[in-house]
């Protein structure tokens, strides 16, 4: 049963990466893409999250790590270039 749940719930979560690229790529503004770009990372956190527990493995749950830090770096690095037009000051 926690399998088929597993399951079910990673499907959702790719048709939500889908549906992230889909933002990315014809998103109306470049903030409402920057936006999707910070789901797509927490989705891709999440689908590795639920892809660790089924296979029980924990090297999932560290590559999900890495692409939380490398997300929140790469947001924040977004925002700042929009905000001030440099990243290094």
């Amino acid at each position: 049963m926690l399998e088929m749940a597993i399951l079910v719930a990673m499907l959702l979560v790719i048709l939500a990466l889908i549906l992230n690229l889909w933002r990315v790529a014809v998103g109306p503004d470049v903030t409402d893409r920057i936006l999707a770009l910070d789901t797509l990372y927490i989705n891709s956190i999440a689908l590795l999250v639920l892809l660790g527990i089924y296979m029980a493995s924990s090297a999932y749950f560290e590559a999900a790590l890495l692409i939380a830090m490398m997300g929140f770096i790469g947001t924040t690095a977004l925002c700042k270039y929009l905000l001030r037009g440099d990243i290094i000051e």
